[in-house]
C-alpha cells in the first residue's frame, strides 16, 4: 500500500524549527524578521493565500507587513512602494502576490524587487543563481518538493525523475534543483509539456513522477510505473454539489486510481501546498539571519 506523503506534517515541523530559531534571536535582543506582502485587488484565491502567509508569520514570530492595494493602482505606484521596501532595512523579504491585474506588467514588477529580498525566488537573478549553483533564494514550491522527498527519506540521487509541466514557477526551477550535485539532487530529469509526444511513455519510466500542469486527473494509473513516487503539485477546482462550497480541490493525478499502484504519493490538498508557505517562511528567516551575520 502506498505511503501518503503528508505535507502538512513536514511543513509544521519546519515551522516549529523556525519558531525556535526566531525565539533564539529574540533572547539575544534582536528584532523580529519581517516579511512584506503586497496584494493588489480582491481576488478570492489570492486573498486566501495571503491570509495563510500572514497566519504562518504569526505562528513563527515573523513580523508581516500587509500592503493591500486597490486593483486600479498604477504600475508606477506599485514600483515606487517596492523601491521603498528595498531601501527599508527593517524588511527582510518582499513578496508580491500573483496574479496581478492586467494593466500591471508582472515581469517589470518582479524585476524591481531587490534579489537579496526576493524570498519568493522568482527574480531572474535568483533563478540565475540557482542554475549557476550560487547561493541564493530558492523558489518555494520546487524547494518544498525537494524537502518533502528528503524528509521522507526518498532517494533522489541516481533516480529518473519525470516532471510534467515546464512553468517558470515549478517545472524549470525544479529541474535545476534535481540536477544539482549532492544528495538533494543528482537525478536524471525528463521534463514533459503540452507539446511532448507519447507523454505516458515518458511518465511510465519515472521513479519519481511530478505533476505540475493544472489539469484535474490528467495523470491516470496507466501512466505510472508500479512502485513509483508521485508528487502532485496541481490544485484544481471540480464541481461537487455535496460540498458546502459547491466544489472540491483535486490534483493533477487520479489519486484513488493511482494509490494502490505507487509506493508513495502526496494528497491534494495537504501535500505540496503547505510546503510552499513553509519554505517562504524559511527564506524570510534566512534573509534576516544573513543580514544579521554581516552586521
Amino acid at each position: 500500500m502506498a505511503k501518503r506523503i503528508e505535507g502538512k506534517l513536514v511543513a509544521q515541523k519546519i515551522k516549529d524549527e523556525l519558531t525556535q530559531r526566531v525565539a533564539a534571536h529574540y533572547k539575544e535582543g534582536r528584532r523580529a524578521p519581517c516579511l512584506a506582502v503586497m496584494l493588489i485587488g480582491e481576488d478570492p484565491g489570492s486573498l486566501s493565500y495571503v491570509t495563510g502567509k500572514h497566519k504562518a508569520c504569526r505562528e513563527i514570530g515573523i513580523l508581516s507587513r500587509d500592503i493591500h492595494l486597490n486593483s486600479t493602482v498604477s504600475q508606477e505606484e506599485v514600483i515606487r512602494i517596492i523601491e521603498e521596501l528595498n531601501e527599508d532595512n527593517q524588511v527582510d523579504g518582499i513578496l508580491v502576490q500573483l496574479p496581478l491585474p492586467d494593466h500591471i506588467e508582472e515581469h517589470q514588477v518582479l524585476l524591481t524587487i531587490d534579489p537579496d529580498k526576493d524570498v519568493d525566488g522568482f527574480h531572474p537573478v535568483s533563478l540565475g543563481r540557482l542554475i549557476a549553483g550560487v547561493p541564493g533564494f530558492l523558489p518555494c514550491t520546487p524547494n518544498g518538493i525537494i524537502e518533502l522527498l528528503v524528509r521522507n527519506r526518498i532517494e533522489i540521487s541516481g533516480k529518473h525523475v519525470c516532471i510534467v509541466g515546464r512553468s517558470n514557477i515549478v517545472g524549470k526551477p525544479l529541474m535545476n534543483l534535481l540536477l544539482r550535485k549532492g544528495g538533494r539532487g543528482d537525478a536524471t530529469v525528463t521534463v514533459c509539456h503540452s507539446r511532448s509526444k507519447d507523454l505516458a511513455d515518458h511518465t511510465r519510466q519515472a521513479d519519481i513522477l511530478i505533476a505540475a500542469v493544472g489539469k484535474a486527473g490528467m495523470i491516470t494509473p496507466d501512466m505510472v510505473k508500479p512502485g513509483a513516487v508521485v508528487i502532485d503539485v496541481g490544485v484544481n477546482r471540480v464541481d461537487d454539489p455535496s460540498k458546502k462550497r459547491g466544489y472540491r480541490l483535486v490534483g493533477d493525478v487520479d489519486y484513488d486510481g493511482v494509490f494502490e499502484k505507487v509506493s508513495a504519493i502526496t494528497p491534494v490538498p495537504g501535500g505540496v501546498g503547505p510546503m510552499t508557505i513553509a519554505m517562504l517562511m524559511y527564506n524570510t528567516v534566512r534573509s534576516f539571519e544573513d543580514k544579521e551575520a554581516v552586521r
